[in-house]
Order: structure tokens, then sequence, then C-alpha cells
């Protein structure tokens, strides 16, 4: 039995060890990896361009490159990961002499700085007490007279097999529907955005494809799946998705979900 592919971080910076891609974070500077970094750094990108001179603590923040792109615009930036290879890995690549990016080797539950915006991207559905968290990071954001979360999530009826209550991820506990995600935010902030991420352009594009031209059986009988898919995929950019606001557009089909969560009204 030949043993699975480890797929390492490509042309690190002198100094920085490469990250193995195992599912549990995502990274950049793995070609196979980029339609999730594009999926996850639109969102990144969305909030940098909300959180100008301000306070952001980016919590659960892997490899670093979220809490590097919410310093362009922040006047703080602090990545929180337990994880040691992560947090060394970020430490070393991402810091700013200045200080204005860092980063705490620390546990989400008992990082407790206080912040303006809070960031907890695509791993609320890895916690065993979503609520417990959502109270902490209201703690963190409470001498911000507009403190605001910034959650997002997967939607389980576009990531699932239709019917199922929890796709094969391992490190899932818990994948939400957008009503259950809405009324999880809502217990504990009194002002909550929902935000639909989408495919835009060609992911647009390839997804009509699969759906309306047999494009997934066209690819496999004349055996050019993976030449096309290592074109393909690497060509991905965050300008191939698009967030939506709920109300404009349909909740249930979108791939995630990002939860805009006030301690005050707009």
């Amino acid at each position: 039995m030949s043993s699975p592919t480890v797929y390492l971080q490509q042309d690190q910076p002198e100094g920085v060890p490469p990250l193995a891609l195992t599912g549990e974070r995502t990274l950049p500077d793995v070609p196979e990896e980029n339609y999730w970094f594009r999926r996850h750094l639109i969102v990144y990108e969305h909030i940098r361009a909300r959180v100008g001179g301000r306070r952001v603590v980016d919590m659960a923040c892997g490899e670093g490159y979220g809490t590097a792109t919410l310093g362009r615009t922040a006047a703080s930036a602090v990545g929180v990961d337990a994880n040691p290879e992560a947090h060394e890995h970020a430490r070393l690549k991402y810091t700013t002499p200045d200080g204005r990016v860092r980063f705490a080797r620390d546990l989400v539950e008992t990082f407790s700085e206080p912040c303006d915006d809070v960031v907890f991207l695509q791993t609320i559905e890895h916690v065993q007490d979503p609520g417990a968290i959502l109270e902490h990071f209201k703690t963190l954001l409470a001498d911000s007279p507009a403190g605001v979360a910034w959650i997002s999530t997967p939607n389980l009826l576009t990531l699932a097999p239709e019917g199922a209550e929890k796709s094969e991820n391992p490190w899932h506990v818990k994948e939400y529907r957008a009503h259950e995600f809405r009324a999880l935010c809502e217990a504990h902030f009194p002002h909550v955005e929902l935000l639909g991420l989408f495919h835009a352009r060609k992911l647009a594009v390839h997804a009509f494809a699969i759906e309306h031209l047999f494009w997934d059986e066209l690819h496999k009988a004349l055996r050019f799946t993976k030449p096309f898919y290592d074109r393909f995929t690497p060509a991905i950019s965050e300008r191939d998705f698009v967030l939506r606001p709920a109300g404009t557009c349909d909740l249930d089909a979108a791939l995630d979900f990002v939860a805009v969560c006030r301690t005050a009204a707009p």
C-alpha cells in the first residue's frame, strides 16, 4: 500500500519551516490547496477593508496569513493559536518589526487581550462549546464602543452529502445550517448580520458546467482531469468568490456563512 501524499508549503522565507497540509487548517503556498486558501482569504480581505485603525485579534490564526492581511489596515493585529508549529511558523514569517502584527501562543478560550474586533474564521465548527467561546469574545470586546466579532463557518447543506448531519471532516464537531448559525450568534450578540459566500467568475462557470454540461463525466472520459486541474486550481483567486448579504441571496446555497456580530447597533 502506498503512503499518502504529503503536501508541504513551497518557497518559504529563509529560516521559516514549511507547514504540512493536514486538513486541520488551510495553507498558502500549496498549489493543490489554492481553492481553499482563496475561499478563506476573500473573507479576511472583506474584514481588512473594515477594521482600519482598530485593534484586531485573529483567533485560531493557523499559518498566520490572515493576521498579516488584517494587519495591513488595523492599528494592531494579534494572531492567536495554540499549535506550536503553526505559532512558530506564523511568528517567524509575519511578525512586523514595529509590532503591528504579532502572534501569541494561547488557547482561544483563555487569551484575554482587549480589542475592537475578534476574527474567528472556519473554526467554530471545531469547538465543543461554541456558546462559551462567543461569551468569551464579548469580554474581549467589552471596552470597545463598537465591538465586532467576525465568525465564519461552512454551510452544512453544501459541505456534507445530501441528508447527512455532518461531513467526513474529522476535525469538525458541529456543522451548521443558516438558521442554526444565526440562532447561535443571536443568543450571544444583540446585533447579527449574516453574509453568504458564493462562487463567482470562473468558479461560477465551473459550477454551471458540472451541473448542466456533465463536466465531471466529460473530463474523466477524455482522461485530462489531472492536467486540467493542475492548471485550473492554482489559477483561482479571491475574485472567484463573492460575499452577499442575507436578503439578497439564498443562504441555503451558500458555501460558507459569515456572521458580523456587534455589541452595539451599527
